[in-house]
């Protein structure tokens, strides 16, 4: 591969491409909908892992993210990004860290749901004497996170605003139950519900004198669908939107316009006795995840809709046709595929470089960080 490819026919496959363009757009739809609202965005980090495209979230301000993993924390605050949310149950050997973060940076908060992480913050406070701390409430989802309707979560967050050692910044909660939607009406359903069960908490929270100065939900299908409902919260916290991925376009939570990252690959064979084809991307290269829940199986193929990528190895795909015989006129050995996956994050992170363009034209690279 050229050392700066300018077009895609100079690009070694598999590779991640990124259009910048759709990027841009997806942000500032993002912003637009935020400042109708009335709600701050704090954009999560953890799909695509890069500072050019969190300057972009951020509307170049590079303040108030959330990520994922500390490997993430000091990335961007390396970069110069402050008010980061470690959102992320915390245990002790991440404890100096953290540490070290709320030395570097202005605002650095920890996020727990449980009396151990209140422990372990006390056991050894930060320079300044205070951690700040959110406390992760369950709506719904059934991951991590108090319940929003048992009596213990209030015990929790009074021990936490009781604290001497801890400044409580407020309650988060992440809708991932949303993907389980079809379509925009069972989404904006599942996130008003959501919002009120985190509103209801919150006020539980204010009768027992605890106040919160940030009650904040997220997920990229009910951000991209945010209805008014959603002005009862202070602040939002999506991610995959800046890519979005077939597994968005398939809950009804964008449309393939919308998605902004692709998996560029070749035919390198024709099999005409068992009507398949194959590509160079297997597994490493393309995330198994969304197995079946799509008609092209791991994928979408762009402009190709009766094309099915039916079976992985590490470096190779299996293609057949949904219907009918394949045409290999259309498919020479050597020509390029390009494939929506279906979950942007875990794809992206199988790559070490993202390949960015504009149109037809490659503009530049990303480089995303990688670890814990």
């Amino acid at each position: 591969m050229p050392d700066n490819p300018s077009s895609f026919d100079q690009l070694q496959t598999p590779c991640f491409l990124v259009d910048v363009d759709i990027v841009k757009k997806n942000a500032e739809k993002m912003q637009e909908r935020c400042k109708k609202l009335g709600v701050k965005l704090r954009p999560h980090m953890k799909t695509h892992k890069t500072i050019e495209a969190g300057e972009i979230l951020t509307n170049g301000t590079k303040q108030r993210i959330v990520v994922s993993t500390l490997n993430e924390a000091e990335f961007f605050a390396d970069s110069g990004f402050d008010d980061i949310l470690y959102a992320f149950p915390l245990t002790e050997d991440k404890i100096n860290r953290c540490k070290a973060l709320t030395k570097r940076l202005n605002q650095f908060h920890v996020m727990t749901d449980s009396f151990y992480g209140i422990d372990i913050l006390e056991k050894s406070p930060p320079h300044n004497g205070h951690w700040s701390v959110y406390l992760k409430v369950d709506c719904g989802y059934g991951r991590a996170g108090v319940v929003w309707n048992d009596p213990e979560s209030i015990k929790l967050a009074q021990r936490i605003a009781n604290s001497s050692s801890i400044d409580f910044q407020g309650i988060y909660t992440h809708e991932g139950n949303s993907y389980d939607s079809k379509g925009s009406k069972q989404i904006k359903e599942k996130g008003q519900t959501n919002v009120e069960r985190l509103v209801e908490f919150r006020k539980k929270l204010e009768v027992s004198g605890i106040t919160c100065k940030e009650y904040g939900v997220g997920s990229t299908p009910t951000c991209n669908q945010a209805d008014q409902y959603m002005a009862q919260v202070t602040e939002i916290h999506p991610g995959n939107y800046v890519f979005n991925d077939a597994q968005q376009v398939s809950v009804g939570s964008c449309t393939e316009d919308d998605i902004a990252c692709r998996v560029a690959t070749r035919i390198v064979g024709h099999y005409p006795h068992r009507n398949q084809m194959l590509i160079d991307c297997g597994f490493l290269g393309l995330s198994e995840a969304g197995k079946e829940q799509l008609p092209g199986g791991y994928c979408t193929f762009q402009g190709h809709p009766n094309l099915k990528l039916i079976k992985f190895t590490q470096e190779i795909g299996k293609v057949e046709p949904i219907e009918g015989k394949l045409d290999y006129d259309k498919y020479p050995i050597g020509s390029m595929l390009f494939m929506y996956p279906y979950h942007s994050c875990a794809t992206a992170a199988m790559h070490s470089v993202y390949y960015v363009h504009s149109g037809d034209s490659i503009v530049g690279t990303w480089t995303p960080t990688r670890g814990w």
